[in-house]
């Protein structure tokens, strides 16, 4: 029998109000396996009016007693990891480890991360003779988190974490392609008893019920991390208003690899910053440009080992990369590998699915693939894939690689390698991205900025950033007679 999932409005499990269900399924065998509520504008404005009611309690809690709750729902999801660690493996198709040691440890740690940022979050004052100016940090009143299928757990708590200890009462919406998680949460924080209210979840097509949350006037901010497309309605709808919203969105990030770099990690790390979740993280480096001098060994090490991953059932220890997340998806990656073919690149391994033996015989699966040949304008290297798809590109000079890393309109991360770093230096300030990793990748402090340029997205999350974006600053000055 088939999970039945359930909304969680004002602290209480609640059906559509329309009575209608969306079949969830497993990517690994094809197959349904759980029934998400199908929404409607309705229940947002249940979830509202229940996040509103609750805010201005939970906003006037000393910030300790914020933070105790969410240190609570930490425990109690760290107590549960095997139970959601599964639940996440079987609703996206990532390997069972990788869920296992990754997703929701990174979930418990993003809570009680925010937890500790709230009793830190400081106001700034400034004394000048006679007076003394000083900055309120205000919670906004009813936020939106909308977040993407790909990462679902641990980016739903990167966002509603910061917006709960700035006081803050939050309306998640988790993708209706992978929302279980966060329904195990929403129950989870029923269990415990977490406020009424205080956080909610509304289920169902982004179409209908992400578009009612970021229009309704009782929302006063929208924190969404998805697709560029959507993300530019969100902003439309969001400049409407003058409403606040941060947008967290798609990625084309180059791997920009010298001939001088350090070998240690090198090819260890590039193949997982390529294939990673099959290549479903933003963060991925899907355009890999290498100093000719380095090109032939590299592309054929970097070959070899793509081969060698295996590509199967995800509650397999051995798997390494397992199914793409949907079958429209699954349709998406290989069209673009198609399209590849028909712009002239070389598929050197992969592009094809593959048809693991058994339970995952009707499965999403693609074969890890490295494409060279194509150029920077090609479609193949200025469009995201967000699947188990890589490209190479030689380049000759520092002035090339640097031409070639920002000619995508995406402008998320990048990775520099190279044991010169006074070049590392150099390139990390020309290059178009929000995040420059140098000789590492995906190496993340929770205290630092997030975010990407250009298509890539507006604004930050991360630390002090997070908390800023769910505060309204308020300059208050007394003259002191």
């Amino acid at each position: 029998m088939s999970l039945r999932l359930s909304h969680l409005i004002g602290g209480d499990a609640r059906s559509a109000s329309g009575g209608g269900c969306l079949e969830v399924f497993e990517p690994a065998t094809g197959q349904p396996w759980a029934q998400c509520p199908d929404g409607t504008a309705d229940d947002v404005d249940a979830a509202v009016a229940a996040a509103k009611a609750a805010f201005p309690a939970w906003s006037n809690l000393p910030a300790a007693e914020r933070a105790a709750w969410m240190n609570r729902l930490a425990d109690a999801l760290e107590a549960r990891l095997d139970d959601f660690a599964a639940a996440e493996s079987r609703d996206v198709g990532k390997p069972l480890s990788l869920a296992r040691n990754l997703d929701i440890p990174r979930a418990v740690t993003n809570l009680r991360f925010f937890a500790a940022a709230a009793t830190q979050f400081a106001s700034e004052s400034h004394a000048a003779p006679g007076v003394v100016h000083y900055t309120l940090r205000q919670p906004l009143g009813v936020v939106a988190c909308i977040s993407p299928w790909n990462l679902p757990l641990y980016l739903f708590t990167w966002k509603f974490a910061p917006a709960l200890a700035a006081g803050n009462t939050v309306v998640g919406k988790p993708s209706e392609v992978t929302p279980v998680t966060a329904w195990m949460l929403g129950e989870l924080a029923r269990e415990i008893g977490f406020p009424a209210g205080v956080f909610n979840i509304v289920q169902g097509h982004g179409a209908r019920v992400g578009q009612a949350l970021v229009d309704h006037p009782g929302v006063k901010a929208v924190s969404f991390t998805g697709s560029t497309a959507v993300g530019t309605r969100i902003a439309e709808s969001c400049a409407r208003s003058l409403k606040k919203v941060s947008l967290e969105l798609g990625g084309k990030n180059p791997t920009l690899v010298f001939a001088d770099a350090p070998r240690e990690k090198l090819l260890d790390t590039v193949q997982r910053s390529a294939f990673l979740n099959s290549g479903q993280i933003c963060l991925c480096g899907s355009r890999i440009l290498v100093e000719r001098a380095y090109y032939d060994e590299f592309r054929d090490a970097l070959v070899a080992r793509a081969r060698a991953l295996v590509v199967g059932d995800p509650t397999d220890p051995a798997t390494q990369v397992g199914p793409v997340v949907s079958k429209p998806h699954f349709d998406k990656v290989m069209g673009c590998i198609e399209l590849a073919r028909a712009e002239g690149g070389r598929v050197l391994c992969g592009g094809e699915a593959v048809k693991p033996a058994g339970r995952c015989a009707d499965g999403w699966f693609v074969a890890p693939t490295v494409i060279e040949g194509l150029g920077p304008q090609c479609r193949t290297n200025t469009e995201e894939i967000f699947g188990p798809v890589v490209t190479l590109q030689p380049f000759d000079t520092d002035e090339e690689a640097l031409a070639l890393a920002n000619a995508a309109p995406y402008g998320l991360a990048a990775s520099v390698w190279t044991g010169n770093l006074g070049r590392a230096h150099r390139l990390a300030g020309a290059i178009e991205a929000g995040v420059v990793w140098v000789n590492t990748w995906m190496n993340r402090d929770l205290r630092t900025p997030f975010g990407g340029v250009k298509q890539s997205g507006i604004g930050r999350e991360g630390g002090q950033e997070a908390m800023r974006f769910f505060t309204e600053a308020k300059n208050v000055t007394i003259d002191l007679g």
